[in-house]
């Protein structure tokens, strides 16, 4: 990248936390926050906002976390409230796993 270009991707980095949860129910925050490239803080605030929103479950088991992508969801966005989320999520997230096998390894 030039420097002063923007950088910008196509998806959010809520997004980006589901693809993590979705591979790794049982990650801790850390690594969804190394994986994704924020702050644990930032971390912990996108599971906050999906877990409020009906996204994710979260259940403590013992001292950590399982995160559960609930069923039926859907994208947020007005023009696109009818399109289902899990196929997009299984989608980028085999690709992904296709092009970094090193992705599919517990963190």
């Amino acid at each position: 990248m030039t420097a002063g270009a923007k950088h910008w991707t196509f998806f959010t980095n809520h997004f980006h936390v589901l693809l993590v949860v979705a591979r790794h129910p049982d990650a801790r925050l850390r690594s969804v926050a190394d994986e994704v490239g924020i702050t644990e803080r930032a971390a912990h605030r996108i599971l906050s906002d999906l877990a409020a929103e009906g996204y994710v479950a979260v259940t403590k088991q013992g001292r950590r976390n399982h995160y559960r992508l609930k069923d039926g969801i859907r994208l947020r966005h007005e023009a696109h409230s009818e399109v289902p989320l899990e196929p997009l999520i299984s989608l980028v997230n085999e690709d992904a796993r296709d092009l970094h096998p090193e992705i599919a390894d517990d963190p």
